[in-house]
């Protein structure tokens, strides 16, 4: 499994994403998403690849992203992150949440911090973040579709 910065080469590939009604109760469209990381300079769309198949998807969000959520100004926010729908239950995600450490030391080398925001009703998915090391300190915040509870990951 491969992690990459979008470019148009994954232009198809991202088309062809399937995302259920259920998962966007909690999370963003990789194609909306994406328009608006073509407008945010501190904003990046991550594809996670397995064999040339697009599996995972999420943005990582630096600067005016991150601050609704932290202090610290080396974090970086963890947004939209889901799984196509015909991939799901297959470890797919635990990898990738594996594979972001590295990925986020090689490329953006002054952060120390992974921030994102889980949605209370969204319990499946703060397993899923708990088992692979992020942390409940107990912030919570109100996002657009209900509370959210905030984790951090410490590099």
């Amino acid at each position: 499994m491969q992690l990459y910065f979008y470019n148009e080469r994954f232009k198809q590939d991202i088309e062809q994403y399937q995302i259920t009604e259920d998962q966007l109760r909690f999370t963003g469209k990789p194609l909306d998403c994406i328009e608006l990381s073509q407008e945010d300079v501190d904003r990046y769309s991550i594809l996670a690849m397995d064999e040339k198949q697009l599996v995972t998807y999420f943005d990582l969000h630096k600067n005016e992203g991150v601050k609704p959520y932290s202090d610290n100004k080396n974090a970086i926010l963890i947004r939209a992150f889901s799984t196509d729908s015909r991939h799901l239950g297959k470890g797919y995600a635990t990898k990738v949440l594996k594979l972001l450490p590295g990925f986020v030391k090689e490329h953006f080398s002054e952060i120390n911090e992974l921030v994102l925001a889980v949605n209370l009703k969204n319990e499946a998915a703060q397993g899923l973040y708990k088992k692979c090391g992020f942390i409940d300190e107990g912030v919570r915040r109100m996002g657009p579709k209900g509370e959210l509870i905030v984790m951090s990951y410490y590099l």
